[in-house]
C-alpha cells in the first residue's frame, strides 16, 4: 500500500500524505517514499511545481512513535524539499503538529485553510523541536517560537502567518493558492530554480552548521528517560508523571 498519492494537473505535481489512519506520522516508511516521490519530481521536465498536500483531517502529526524515522533521514527529507529545484507549495486543510512543521517549514510557500492548527507538542512527550528547527528557525519570529516551542500550545492559522509558518491563509485554501499555482505555471523553469536557490542560500547554512549537533541531540532525547515516560503517556492517553 503506498503512502503517497501522486496526481498531477497543468504541470503541478501533487503529492498527498496518505496514511489518515496514522494521522501522516513521518514513520520510516513514508520518510521514504516521500523522498522517492521527491527525486521523481526533481527529474521530471514537465514538472513545474510540487504541491505537498494531505488525506484525512491531518496534515502531518510529527514523528510516528511506533516507526520513527531516523533522525539522519529526517534531516535529508527536509533537506531534500529545500534544495529541490522545484517550488514547493504546501496546501493544509487540517492539523499540523511536531514533526509535520518541519515538513511545512521547508516548503517554499504555505498555505492552510482556518481548519488548520498547529502546536509544537515535542516538550509534552519529552523532547525538544530538534531536527525540524533547521527550517524552522531561520524562517520564523523568534520570540513567537519561544513561546511555542517552550509551551507547546496549540495554535491557529492566522496565528501561523503572522510569525511566518506560513505565507497565507484563508477560508479556502484553493482559492488562496489559486494565484501562487498561476505564477508559478507562468514562470520560466530554470528562473524558478535560480531564484529558488537565492532564497533558501541562508537555510542550507543551517542545515550545513547545525544538521549533525541537532541530529545527535535528536537521538540523545528520544532515549532518555523522560521521552520514553512521555510517549507511552500518550500512547496511553494519559498525562505524564511530569505534569502537576
Amino acid at each position: 500500500m503506498t503512502l503517497i498519492g501522486r496526481t498531477r494537473t497543468r504541470a503541478v505535481q501533487t503529492l498527498s500524505l496518505d496514511s489518515p489512519d496514522t494521522r501522516n506520522a513521518l514513520s520510516a516508511s513514508l520518510v521514504g517514499e516521500l523522498a522517492d516521490a521527491l527525486t521523481d519530481c526533481a527529474k521530471d521536465a514537465d514538472v513545474r511545481a510540487v504541491v505537498l498536500t494531505h488525506t484525512g483531517n491531518t496534515f502531518c502529526a510529527g514523528a510516528d512513535l511506533r516507526d520513527p524515522p531516523h533522525p539522519d533521514g529526517l534531516v535529508a527529507l527536509l533537506r531534500q524539499i529545500v534544495e529541490l529545484p522545484k517550488p514547493v507549495v504546501a496546501r493544509v486543510t487540517g492539523h499540523v503538529r511536531a514533526g509535520g512543521l518541519g515538513l511545512l517549514t521547508a516548503c517554499d510557500i504555505a498555505a492552510a485553510s482556518h481548519e488548520a492548527t498547529f502546536a509544537f507538542t515535542e516538550v509534552r512527550i519529552g523532547v525538544a523541536p530538534a531536527v525540524i528547527s533547521l527550517p524552522i528557525i531561520p524562517r520564523t519570529d523568534p520570540r513567537a517560537l519561544a513561546r511555542y516551542y517552550l509551551t507547546g500550545e496549540r495554535f491557529t492559522a492566522p496565528e501561523a502567518a503572522r510569525i511566518g509558518l506560513l505565507t497565507a491563509q484563508g477560508e479556502d485554501v484553493d482559492a488562496v493558492l489559486e494565484p501562487v499555482l498561476d505564477g508559478l505555471r507562468r514562470a520560466a523553469p530554470a528562473a524558478l530554480a535560480e531564484t529558488k536557490a537565492l532564497l533558501t542560500a541562508k537555510v542550507l547554512e543551517t542545515f550545513d552548521q547545525d544538521a549533525a549537533d541537532l541530529t545527535a541531540l535528536s537521538a540523545r532525547l528520544f532515549s532518555c528517560a523522560d521521552a520514553r515516560e512521555g510517549m507511552t503517556a500518550f500512547l496511553e492517553r494519559r498525562d505524564a508523571e511530569w505534569v502537576v
